[in-house]
């Protein structure tokens, strides 16, 4: 976590959570979602504006964790902004040499990988679940094909609660009675 960022929580330590406003999409895609776009409806549905300020991705990238429930959000400064997912907290992507690096750069170890009733693959990492990008599905294969990796069939409304994460902390925090959607700080 960046050191300004630190330094915002520690100076402002009871700024609520922000709900609904950031999605991560099955390409690795970062999307805000204003009160128009969540009014339409539930991500990825409504998927919002697509985020491209590289200085902007990076930052968010560098500050994204879990909390304890498994819901995964951006650290704002002093603000949590959970992210809703769309398939996983991660999305892998495949190089030709083999490595399988996180859609924030990170490169991560396979564990385990699944397959899901639409077909599509998740590697279990040191880093925890993601979803093989689609477009490097063919060096997917490959290892498959090599004995590298062997997926088992997952379904994919299993994987949550399997893999200890939730896909939309906006739903889970509209069921509980003491949370609310807040706009992001400046």
């Amino acid at each position: 976590m960046d050191d300004i960022v630190k330094a915002a929580m520690a100076k402002w330590p009871n700024v609520p959570d922000c709900y609904g406003w950031l999605g991560l999409d099955a390409r690795g895609n970062w999307y805000m979602r204003d009160d128009r776009v969540q009014a339409a409806g539930a991500f990825p549905a409504s998927k919002g504006s697509l985020l491209r300020h590289e200085k902007l991705i990076d930052f968010i990238q560098r500050n994204y964790a879990a909390d304890a429930e498994g819901q995964w959000y951006f650290q704002n400064g002093p603000q949590r902004v959970y992210v809703e997912l769309e398939a996983a907290p991660w999305i892998w992507r495949l190089q030709p040499d083999g490595r399988v690096l996180s859609h924030s750069g990170l490169s991560v170890h396979v564990q385990d990988s699944l397959l899901d009733e639409l077909g599509r693959l998740y590697l279990v990492t040191d880093l925890g679940l993601g979803l093989v990008h689609s477009a490097d599905m063919a060096l997917a294969a490959d290892a498959v094909e090599a004995g590298r990796w062997v997926p088992r069939d997952m379904r994919a409304s299993e994987l949550p609660a399997r893999h200890a994460f939730v896909q939309s902390p906006q739903q889970r925090a509209a069921r509980q009675p003491d949370a609310g959607t807040k706009k992001p700080v400046d």
